[in-house]
């Protein structure tokens, strides 16, 4: 089963034909909000919102763990993340989409594993390509077969939040290789590695980063807002197509 979470901009999928609610719990707590479970394109699949239906959860007090461990629990092994991020890269202007496929945490504080006792057998994870090749791919290819540009790879800087960064910081992700940054993609991409669950990201560009573009002083947060509603419509039309892909 594919499960979708949403981020900014997408605390509902206004094309998904929802069957049921239901509120989970599990030993990590509980997750960001109900699940909802629906239809789309005759395709059953589970919508998140990780911020909370009211977007009312930080990134940083994301409960990651409770969301993916009853995600997992409901049968769900395929996970998009679709989330917003600000470009540091030239090409990566305000509404591009990305489908990166590296990352690099620069998170701090969060609950970033299961393995978390001393009592209980761990095992390191191989971490080398962080997202799922064919959930890459078949993203990619949902994006081209409803004609909406699409951009395939790069690396996503994952920072702390809830603030934006300075521009001394953008500069320094820069150097390190980043190409874009954003709040939420750590610990959740290595979470779900932790359970066998394959996972890609679709990114939507929502504005420059600090000293990029026109935010050489400061960042516009309702241009950033602004963006992210018009870009839903397109992340939308591609999860279809992704889903139609599901069983191919």
């Amino acid at each position: 089963m594919l499960a979708i979470i949403g981020g900014r901009g997408l605390t509902e999928l206004a094309n998904l034909n929802i069957t049921h609610r239901q509120v989970m719990r599990t030993p990590y707590g509980e997750p960001s909000g109900a699940f909802l479970f629906g239809m789309l394109n005759q395709h059953e699949i589970i919508f998140l919102a990780r911020h909370g239906y009211g977007y009312t959860i930080p990134p940083h007090l994301v409960n990651y763990r409770a969301n993916l461990w009853a995600l997992r629990e409901q049968g769900v092994t395929d996970v998009i993340s679709v989330a917003t991020v600000g470009g540091i890269r030239a090409d990566l202007t305000p509404g591009t989409l990305v489908v990166p496929d590296q990352i690099i945490d620069y998170t701090h504080g969060r609950d970033a594993t299961f393995f978390n006792t001393r009592n209980t057998s761990y095992r390191n994870i191989d971490f080398t390509l962080p997202y799922s090749p064919e959930l890459r791919s078949r993203i990619l290819r949902g994006a081209t077969e409803v004609r909406q540009p699409c951009l395939d790879g790069g690396v996503y800087a994952a920072t702390q939040g809830p603030r934006l960064d300075s521009i001394a910081e953008i500069n320094r992700y820069e150097r390190e290789g980043a190409d874009m940054v954003g709040m939420t993609g750590m610990p959740e991409t290595a979470l779900a590695r932790e359970l066998e669950m394959n996972y890609a990201t679709l990114a939507v560009v929502v504005n420059y980063t600090a000293g990029r573009g026109d935010n050489l002083q400061s960042i516009n947060m309702e241009n950033v807002a602004s963006t992210a509603r018009n870009a839903m419509g397109r992340v939308r039309s591609i999860l279809e197509c992704v889903v139609n892909c599901h069983d191919d």
